[in-house]
């Protein structure tokens, strides 16, 4: 079998050696171009080294997405790393300041049967060494990066399978490498069903997460170093109703950690001891809100904050310096907001972005022996510092009394005038959830005229335990109610014209324009859906080829007991709303055969419909030129069906 072909190393200059020069003043009431909308981010996730000398991150070059190395002190030092046009960078981080890592993706044929297959590549930062990381010995997933060494080795520790012959092959072992050498270690053997395993700062394997898809039971494996036996310290069977407490971040002291857990209702942060889990002390809870993530000292074995997301994402430091240090920026940004997205190993150069819902903003670079933060570079060149239309979260109750929180954001041509057409923008997943925050989709639409509104539907994430239950077994049902529901809300409040209303979504959201479409086309002059899906039980077999695939399936049932009742594909006939459907042909989320269903039963049913197929597009919109088709497919469609 093929796995992953080289990776091919574009060496190039990835920025100009000067800055570009600041666009020219625009009078704020000028249209935006729609071309502006489709840029790809200039920087996405940067990430500084060690030292604090270069930056590393995703960025766009020509509208394509490609790695960008680029030194902070010479402006020359800029280059490029990109991969075939089949082949994902998934993630990139820092070993030590001589050498990064990069995770890949593709998609393989294996005895006919499309897999996806991760490697890992590790580069060293001059350039002159590309070293792939044990790839002849490893197997379908092998990019599970568990630690990296504090004392600047370039030591890590990857989590893989080792082949692909035998069950054993199938099992995750934990190696230690040397990336400067490529010589590997193996210090965790594979175990059955262990898919996860958790090392501590100082690079033990510590536990591993035991889960049996076929049972559906699952067992947490423990042991106090690399020099001792695992041994199970909690077990959960299918029928249990709380889920596992798993330690994440191991501290120093050996005998305690830190872990999520939702006994009040809401995920939050807990000291527990080891090795009998027992919860002690609350580190931090949000009211209302679940804690979304943890942010590790520099050793790894303790937190120095936690990642939350209320109105919008932010991080809460219980560091006192960063806490500060948070604090001076916040104070120097106005009514902008800034987040600290990563920093140097003394903790004396950081990289901030900086910007509001309504503006892209920009990554800025702050060397705390300055006064002054130094932009590095605007979000989108095309808007720069441009400040467009207001968003603001809003409340409202669905028909049977449950509060829905839901972002809004108001055309900023418009402010003031009632009774404006709508777009209703439901997220993706269907667990996840929208906060105030730049996006690209949703503030074209403002910018022609809409109002859009995005609801945290019942089932989104983030609002706790029992929110999410509410969600179980109401895809296209009471989850659709909660959504037309901010229709009834906005036109009462005289912001938006009942009449003149399309949703518009992908994914998830894109099942739900479908299915607005086909039930509730009374409420809808037309729906447009990117990347949805049309039929479910098909999807439960495509997801069934991945790992825990029956589990997905499990919870695909809870979600939507009946398959056939709310899948688009099987009710052409009840479609009373003209639908544009688009779909990436190498999406690997939602395969394109969802959307070329539904498009071929709604032309024998003799309904209103386009279709659009990207040859190259994928599940991301990560290519420029697939945002720019599609914006300017859907402004077509509004105007004709649902003009502003």
């Amino acid at each position: 079998m093929r796995l992953l072909p080289w990776i091919g190393l574009a060496l190039a200059t990835a920025l100009p050696a000067q800055s570009p020069p600041a666009a020219p003043a625009v009078d704020p009431a000028t249209p935006v171009p729609i071309a502006a909308f489709a840029e790809l981010p200039l920087l996405e996730s940067p990430r500084l080294s060690p030292d604090g000398s270069r930056l590393l991150a995703k960025g766009a070059v020509n509208g394509r997405q490609a790695l960008l190395l680029t030194s902070l002190i010479d402006p020359k030092q800029r280059h490029t790393m990109g991969a075939p046009e089949d082949t994902d960078i998934n993630w990139w981080r820092w070993v030590n300041d001589d050498w990064v890592l990069i995770g890949l993706g593709a998609q393989q044929d294996y005895f006919g049967q499309e897999i996806y297959v991760t490697r890992v590549l590790a580069i060293s930062t001059d350039l002159k060494t590309t070293r792939k990381l044990d790839w002849t010995r490893s197997g379908v997933y092998a990019d599970d990066v568990l630690w990296v060494a504090h004392d600047g080795s370039p030591r890590i520790l990857l989590s893989k399978q080792t082949g692909i012959d035998t069950e054993a092959d199938f099992q995750y072992s934990v190696f230690e490498i040397d990336v400067s050498t490529g010589k590997t270690r193996r210090v965790a053997e594979g175990r059955p069903n262990v898919h996860k395993w958790y090392a501590d700062g100082d690079g033990q394997v510590r536990a591993g997460y035991q889960y049996n898809d076929a049972t559906r039971g699952s067992v947490l494996l423990y042991r106090a170093n690399n020099g001792e036996a695992f041994r199970p310290i909690a077990r959960r069977v299918r029928k249990d109703e709380d889920g596992m407490t798993i330690p994440l971040t191991f501290r120093a002291d050996g005998t305690s950690a830190v872990a999520f857990d939702d006994e009040g209702g809401f995920t939050a942060l807990y000291e527990v001891s080891l090795p009998d889990l027992k919860l002690g002390k609350k580190l931090y809870a949000l009211d209302g809100y679940d804690v979304d993530g943890i942010l590790d000292n520099a050793e790894e074995n303790d937190v120095i904050g936690a990642q939350v997301t209320d109105r919008h994402g932010h991080s809460v430091w219980f560091d006192q310096t960063l806490k500060e240090l948070q604090e001076a920026i916040d104070g120097s940004v106005g009514d902008r907001r800034a987040r600290i997205v990563s920093w140097n190993r003394t903790q004396t150069r950081f990289l901030v972005e900086v910007g509001t819902p309504s503006q892209p903003g920009g990554l800025y670079f702050w060397d705390t022996r300055n006064a002054k933060m130094n932009r590095l570079a605007w979000n989108s060149q095309s808007l720069q510092g441009r400040r467009l239309s207001p968003v603001s979260t809003i409340r409202y109750a669905a028909r049977d009394g449950t509060p829905i929180e839901a972002v809004l954001t108001m055309p900023r041509h418009r402010i003031g005038q009632k009774n404006l057409p709508l777009i209703v923008l439901p997220h993706g997943g269907p667990f996840a959830r929208d906060s105030e925050g730049w996006d690209w989709w949703t503030q074209y639409l403002a910018e022609i005229g809409y109002v859009v509104v995005q609801p945290n539907y019942r089932g989104s994430s983030g609002y706790g335990r029992a929110f999410a239950k509410k969600g179980e077994g109401e895809w296209g049902l009471k989850m659709q109610d909660d959504l037309n529901d901010a229709v009834t809300h906005l036109a009462k409040q005289g912001i938006a014209d009942p009449k003149r209303v399309c949703m518009v979504g992908a994914s998830y959201g894109g099942y739900a324009a479908m299915r607005a479409a086909q039930r509730d086309g009374g409420l809808y002059r037309c729906a447009i859906s990117y990347a949805g899906v049309s039929d479910l039980a098909a999807l439960r077999r495509y997801d069934s080829q991945f790992l825990n695939g029956r589990t997905i399936g499990d919870w695909l049932k809870t979600q939507a007991p009946d398959f056939q009742l709310i899948s688009p594909r099987f009710h052409a006939a009840d479609f009373s709303t003209p639908i544009l459907l688009m779909h990436g042909k190498v999406d690997k989320r939602v395969p394109v055969a969802q959307s070329r269903a539904l498009a071929a039963e709604l032309k024998k049913a003799g309904k209103p419909y386009r279709y659009i197929e990207q040859p190259l597009g994928d599940h991301f919109f990560s290519r420029s030129e697939d945002r720019l088709q599609f914006l300017t497919e859907m402004t077509a469609f509004l105007k004709e069906h649902n003009p502003s």
